[in-house]
């Protein structure tokens, strides 16, 4: 298998875009209680790192059907470093107080696209 920095290195050289992001899968680690009284302090770390321009995506998950929530949740960070990105994850106060525990993953953006449309008279923005 490759060395991560190996696998970055060959994806530029083939023109690939090789944007480095960091994958947070969060999951509920206790009852339903200790999320909830952590929630106002998450939604608050939450906009905190938007606000500084950390924080990529945020915002649960369905379950493999598509129509239940399970409670999984998708965080994606810009940091300089995976050690950088756990410390923002290990931050957040779902975390910290148990209430959740997490997964890491360094995920490498190579092809896609993203559209960003903006009304301003209609105040309107939508992402597609």
């Amino acid at each position: 298998m490759p060395k991560w920095n190996d696998y970055m290195s060959e994806a530029r050289s083939r023109g690939a875009l090789a944007l480095e992001l960091f994958v947070v899968q969060s999951v509920p680690a206790g009852d339903g209680a200790d999320v909830k009284a952590a929630l106002p302090d998450h939604l608050a770390y939450q906009a905190r790192l938007e606000a500084e321009g950390v924080l990529v995506f945020a915002g649960p998950m369905s379950d493999e059907s598509g129509e239940m929530m399970e409670g999984m949740g998708l965080i994606i960070y810009r940091a300089a470093s995976f050690e950088a990105a756990r410390s923002l994850a290990e931050n957040d106060p779902m975390h910290r107080a148990g209430a959740r525990s997490f997964t890491l993953r360094r995920w490498l953006i190579n092809e896609g696209s993203i559209t960003l449309s903006v009304e301003l008279s209609g105040q309107n923005v939508s992402l597609t």
